[in-house]
């Protein structure tokens, strides 16, 4: 991967989940739609503040996360899709 977020963004990997919990399997016409889960694989170094020094990122590497579904840039390498989002747009990690 030659893609490095800058401030407080992230790069993530979109998760598309094909079956649920209960066993349901999901059509191929739904994972057409953005997703609003994935996993982190890279993270920026934080927001530069006022003072000068950087906000430590509340995210790392791994994390798999749930975002608004809207905030996301789509980008594509090596054939992938990613998705680059600020880190104000995550709701939430996924443990």
């Amino acid at each position: 991967m030659s893609v490095k977020p800058l401030a407080d963004r992230v790069l993530v990997k979109p998760l598309t989940e094909t079956e649920t919990k209960s066993g349901i399997v999901i059509p191929e016409t739904i994972e057409k739609e953005r997703p609003e889960k994935g996993e982190i694989i890279s993270v920026g170094p934080g927001k530069l503040l006022d003072s000068g020094e950087r906000a430590a990122m509340s995210v790392k590497v791994g994390d798999k996360i749930v975002f608004k579904k809207y905030a996301p840039d789509e980008i594509k390498d090596d054939g992938q899709e990613y998705l680059i989002l600020d880190e104000s747009d995550i709701l939430a990690v996924i443990e």
